[in-house]
């Protein structure tokens, strides 16, 4: 049995030098002669017997299958490239590869598939404590919590068994350490830790080995490792490739055609950093995420706040409006929303701009759900933005008023949304004029409001002149006209005016089965309206 470390030429190298001097293959004391296709012809004899030899971590792919810079000499540097061709090829021998990366087991083994190794179950994670324990007094609880909390790694739960035996301390303190901060899980998975089997020159943390596989992305696909960086700052499951083009699309470089792109997420897969989701989603392993996220803060605070900008940016250009059409892509799209707004990236115009439109789009989609008071958190903080970038009147900051006015609507807050109405609806006129549909937007959001109130003949007032205004500039059949003739048909009902109420939402109702659909949440209210006001 031969063991070879593959992770560079200089360990490939010394790998097959031992192997020559153990097996005192003739020529090897030799230092002109080169050791690799020594080693390969003396392995193919048919009189060497049964062998097998373990090329360990090969997972570059440029090391193995590049052009060759030529030999004639045991000098690792005339090697960086096609060590593929010194691998032994007999019917008397056996080759095992251990590799991170898919498409270099798959060349490997000549097109074959690879046997992938997945995530163990909870039965083989607790057999794994158990041997690294030698059996003692465990509690079968706490085996269990550790394995869930490392997500059932190996090499993750190996090095949290080394440093729990290190330390003396029980599993219960050791998953009280890494408390329920994802930097306390970082900073563990960091430590150095020492156990059999393990090649002495490779990196001793769980961190560090998945760091040397982001490096080799970085060589080998400089816009995969962008793509991984990117990935680290959304919500770990059902990435959507929108945002990965959005992404590519972005940027300067004649980079970002759809193969390039699908080459990049290649790589990714092959290393086992993502995996394929559902809808064509990708996700990324938790712990991985994590670390990926601390190399970035670590390596270039820059590039940290650059790709926390990107995934921002990506998000907000990809979540819609949260009109009823687009309630599935909004619902599909929050945890992500979520995620990119926790961080903060370089505090450019371009992601504020951003991160406000963002915020509004979400808490838009809130408040057509009734989550009342979240939507009013981001709308909040919507506005603010909004004030400082653009000045207290510009309508990009009015129209952040005005939402937050309807939320305050919503929750019965009539003082506060009058008052913030009011505000908007005056700065509207003089800014945009009498007619302007965000003008007519704010009469209608204050007529509501003086509505609730029970100040009827005032919000009469208001919803005919935006009625008659969005008649005459939008048409009969427009849907922010069928919402003002809606409205005022409550009104004329509140104020016992019932067959004229009646009239005008039947005509409402017709209109917005024919335009909007049979179960379109506006008809339904029309025609629920109607049924309610027919009963004796």
């Amino acid at each position: 049995m031969f063991w070879v470390h593959a992770s560079n030429v200089e360990r490939f190298c010394q790998s097959y030098a031992s192997i020559a001097e153990e097996c005192q293959i003739p020529g090897y004391d030799d230092p002109k002669m080169d050791v690799l296709p020594l080693v390969r012809r003396w392995l193919n004899r048919e009189d060497r017997g049964q062998w097998l030899m373990v090329i360990d971590n090969a997972d570059d792919t440029q090391l193995f299958f590049s052009q060759a810079m030529g030999h004639g000499t045991v000098n690792a540097s005339s090697h960086n490239g096609n060590l593929g061709q010194y691998i032994p090829e007999c019917s008397h021998g056996s080759i095992l590869v251990t590799t991170r990366n898919k498409e270099i087991g798959s060349r490997l083994r000549k097109g074959k598939y690879p046997i992938q190794i997945g995530m163990m179950d909870v039965e083989n994670a607790d057999q794994l404590l158990r041997a690294k324990f030698q059996g003692g007094d465990l509690d079968l609880d706490s085996l269990s919590a550790l394995s869930s909390r490392l997500e059932r790694l190996p090499l993750a739960l190996v090095q949290a068994a080394a440093y729990i035996q290190e330390k003396s301390i029980s599993i219960s303190d050791y998953i009280g350490l890494l408390g329920e901060r994802d930097q306390d899980l970082v900073d563990y998975l960091s430590e150095e830790f020492e156990t059999d089997g393990r090649d002495s020159e490779t990196p001793r943390a769980v961190a560090e080995t998945w760091i040397l596989s982001f490096e080799q992305i970085q060589r080998q696909n400089g816009f995969a490792a962008e793509l991984l960086s990117l990935m680290s700052f959304f919500d770990r499951q059902a990435i959507p490739m929108e945002f990965l083009a959005s992404y590519a699309n972005q940027q300067t470089q004649e980079r970002c055609c759809n193969k390039q792109l699908t080459d990049a997420v290649g790589v990714l897969k092959a290393f086992s950093f993502v995996t394929s989701g559902k809808d064509e989603s990708l996700d990324v392993h938790r712990l991985v995420q994590l670390v990926s996220r601390n190399w970035l803060m670590r390596e270039n605070k820059k590039e940290k706040e650059h790709f926390t900008d990107q995934a921002l940016l990506a998000v907000s250009h990809a979540y819609p409006f949260g009109n009823y059409e687009n309630w599935a892509t909004c619902r599909r799209y929050l945890p992500h929303a979520y995620a990119v707004l926790e961080f903060k990236g370089t505090g450019s115009k371009d992601e504020e701009v951003a991160r406000a439109s963002l915020l509004l789009n979400v808490a838009w989609f809130l408040q057509s759900q009734g989550q009342w008071k979240d939507a009013e958190r981001l709308q909040v903080e919507a506005v603010n933005l909004r004030r400082n970038i653009f000045g207290a009147d510009h309508p990009y900051t009015l129209t952040s008023m005005a939402w937050l006015a309807s939320t305050f609507i919503y929750q019965g807050r009539w003082e506060e949304a009058g008052k913030l109405g009011v505000q908007v609806m005056e700065t509207r006129k003089a800014k945009l004029g009498d007619d302007h549909p965000d003008t007519l937007t704010s009469m209608a959001n204050l007529a509501s409001t003086y509505w609730n109130q029970g100040r009827l003949e005032e919000a009469e007032k208001l919803e005919v002149q935006v009625m008659e205004t969005r008649k005459a500039k939008l048409g009969d059949d427009h849907p922010d006209t069928l919402t003002s003739m809606g409205k005022l048909a409550f009104t004329w009902e509140a104020q016992g005016r019932l067959t004229d109420a009646l009239s005008l939402m039947c005509s409402c109702a017709s209109s917005r089965q024919r335009i909007l659909g049979p179960r379109h949440p506006e008809t339904l209210s029309s025609l629920a309206a109607l049924d309610d006001w027919r009963r004796p």
